[in-house]
């Protein structure tokens, strides 16, 4: 059976469709089934995989709705190696007619269990916000992946955000786990990276990543040509970090 991984933290910018994408890509290389599940209104996951947001007709918009099931929805992706539930600016409707819906929060998770059967991995990334989008996200996984520049308001940004994972164990999802914390946009001249790294590592002990992903500007090239950077640069510093975090993922999974 399938594992479901939401990649989420209510703060933006800390990488985490990046994340999504290429460790989608990195998993697909490395011989695994995988479904990248777009839950952004932005749709920036959808793009980064080649796939114009504006042109598709059905999204995880209709999964969330009721509208259609995740066979009408997926679009396969054989040049990347995977599939994707793509997403787009159709969501913030969802998000509004799902606050009147019964079992609003159990949508995405009803619609992606036959998914389990089919896929070794359902990436699902999330909103930089605590939505009913991101909510559903939550109650669908087995566990989170947590994305976090190691800045100044990091530590209390992962705070917040382990409350809320709490809560959503003990109203929703209580098999809900900590799948890893992982450190990107890494600049070792920084002596603040090192410190906040230094910090996380002592508070969660365990949880963090070995594999750091580091600032590449091969990474920050390649979702404007529509591409993981494993196939826009496979040789790139962006490209192995990845490669490398997919490897740790499918271990760590083993040894449990």
């Amino acid at each position: 059976m399938g594992k479901i991984v939401a990649i989420a933290n209510q703060k933006g910018g800390v990488g985490k469709t990046t994340t999504s994408i290429n460790l989608a890509a990195s998993l697909a290389a490395t011989r695994h089934s995988v479904l990248l599940v777009d839950v952004d209104p932005q749709g920036n996951a959808t793009m980064g995989c080649g796939v114009d947001k504006a042109q598709v007709e059905s999204t995880s918009c209709s999964l969330l709705l009721g509208e259609a099931d995740a066979d009408a929805v997926i679009r396969n992706l054989p040049e990347l190696g995977f599939d994707v539930i793509p997403g787009n600016s159709d969501l913030t409707a969802a998000e509004v007619e799902l606050m009147q819906a019964m079992q609003r929060e159990k949508r995405l998770a009803m619609a992606l269990a036959a998914c389990r059967e089919r896929y070794e991995y359902v990436l699902i990334d999330c909103p930089p916000s605590l939505n009913m989008l991101t909510l559903n996200a939550l109650v669908a996984a087995d566990s989170v992946l947590i994305p976090m520049q190691c800045e100044y308001f990091a530590l209390e940004g992962l705070s917040a955000l382990m409350d809320t994972l709490k809560k959503v164990r003990q109203w929703v999802n209580p098999g809900l786990g900590v799948e890893g914390l992982l450190r990107t946009m890494y600049d070792v001249r920084s002596r603040l990276a090192r410190e906040v790294s230094d910090q996380l590592l002592a508070h969660f002990p365990g949880q963090v990543f070995r594999t750091v992903i580091p600032r590449n500007i091969r990474l920050a090239e390649a979702p404007s040509h529509g591409l993981p950077v494993v196939h826009y640069d496979k040789s790139s510093r962006g490209s192995q970090a990845y490669l490398a975090l997919a490897s740790e993922i499918v271990r760590r999974n083993e040894q449990r």
